[in-house]
């Protein structure tokens, strides 16, 4: 086992490469990246780093030169040979072949494609332009260099015995909540904590902790690498990627009211029937179900990731028993800003009535709260998203206002396209 404070003191050395390998990544940007190199792979988009916690000033943090360095050295990353195997010849989900001799042809020789980077009133600007399967590739190697920057940073001012103590006492929160967890009855959890992690020798950490401390309860982790590493399943379907382009793409409010019903119909096609989860709120999901068409009923589950998720659970469990469909069948994921008690309430409420899984994302990954003078490892809201696609402008309205992103004359458009009455925020957890 990596001694991490030790290595985090030596983080003095020239360059330490935050991402070693494209396999560093969440296993739906790889399954979307297919799905996109086969239908739209000469969409032009563009991806932006977006801080939601304007408290923390990135730029006054992280030194522009090494963010640079890291940046460059993920470019200059490929496929390696074993990487290569892992992926064609793996069987995720039940399948073998997930990924398409054409696609592996294509990933094995792709390089990312160059970035913008400019200083703003103490926050990074950091845009990539290019086709839509390069750039999406950049989502998350861009928040993980920058989450992992920031711990640098603070990380740097301390001694090497304040860091051992600072990770025993993050070893033992950890543990803490893994010995909770282990208590409760029929648990189905995943690590999702990539995008917004300390670092990777934390997330690797964590995931061996959850191995070790949940046995059949933590079912993998979305993380390539470390689920090619340790064994484990690949986790991941898809994201709100996908429909936000395709709906910005859209040339009507008719088309633009089908986008996110014509993004499941083409994953159908991409996966025989296969990965069959419902990411419904990218538009709000009361409309989104209330206009889904019968088929979709029949898929095998939903995923939740914004608003109040018992209400979002029981909207689905409503829709199902409307449609034919038995609830008790159908798996509710759910994987916005959970941590142990959140589980356990979540866990008690709907299993039984559902298959009930959990993706757990920053809170498992990048919890130092409190550990450090003035909460400055606290973790904060950082995303990258798709802004623009084919010139057009991409539109999120979430079930959670607090979540909405795009120009704002847009979202109302989408607004009424959607018919998406008031909605109630919620605060953004990590």
């Amino acid at each position: 086992m990596v001694d991490i404070a030790t290595r985090v003191w030596s983080h003095k050395w020239k360059i330490d490469p935050i991402v070693r390998s494209l396999l560093d990544t969440d296993f739906y940007k790889l399954l979307m990246c297919q799905s996109v190199f086969r239908s739209k792979p000469s969409t032009q988009v563009t991806f932006s780093l977006i801080n939601r916690s304007n408290d923390i000033r990135l730029a006054d943090l992280v030194d522009e030169g090494e963010l640079r360095e890291q940046l460059d050295h993920v470019r200059s990353l490929s496929l390696a040979r074993g990487e290569s195997t892992w992926m064609r010849g793996n069987t995720f989900y039940g399948k073998r072949q997930m990924f398409s001799s054409e696609f592996m042809d294509w990933f094995e020789t792709m390089r990312l494609p160059p970035y913008h980077l400019e200083k703003r009133d103490g926050q990074y600007e950091l845009t990539f332009e290019g086709s839509w399967p390069e750039v999406m590739l950049w989502e998350i190697p861009a928040l993980a260099v920058l989450m992992e920057l920031r711990g640098r940073a603070v990380l740097g001012g301390m001694r090497q015995f304040e860091l051992q103590i600072l990770y025993a006492r993050g070893m033992t929160k950890l543990w803490e909540k893994i010995e909770h967890l282990r208590k409760i009855e029929n648990l189905r959890l995943a690590d999702f904590g990539t995008r917004r992690r300390h670092s990777f020798l934390w997330q690797d950490w964590a995931v061996q902790a959850m191995t070790e401390g949940l046995g059949d309860k933590f079912v993998g982790t979305s993380n390539c690498l470390i689920a090619k590493n340790r064994d484990l399943a690949a986790i991941g379907t898809n994201a709100h990627e996908l429909p936000m382009i395709y709906a910005a793409l859209a040339q009507s409010d008719e088309a633009l009211r089908q986008a996110p019903y014509d993004v499941l119909s083409d994953w159908h096609d991409e996966h025989d029937g296969n990965l069959r989860i419902i990411l419904p709120d990218t538009y709000g999901t009361e409309r989104f179900l209330n206009n889904a068409p019968d088929w979709l009923a029949k898929w095998t589950g939903i995923r939740i990731d914004s608003g109040d998720p018992f209400l979002g659970a029981e909207k689905a469990i409503k829709w199902w028993k409307s449609r034919g469909e038995n609830p008790t069948q159908k798996l509710v994921i759910f994987s916005d800003g959970l941590d142990v008690a959140k589980i356990s309430e979540l866990q008690a409420m709907f299993c039984g009535r559902v298959r009930v899984s959990f993706g757990w994302g920053t809170l498992l990954t990048n919890d130092f709260r409190g550990l450090v003078p003035d909460d400055a490892l606290k973790p904060f809201s950082l995303v990258c998203k798709a802004v623009k696609a084919d010139g057009q402008a991409t539109v999120k309205l979430s079930d959670n206002p607090n979540k909405a992103m795009g120009p704002v004359d847009e979202i109302e458009r989408y607004k009424r396209v959607f018919n998406l009455d008031e909605q109630s925020s919620q605060p953004v957890i990590v």
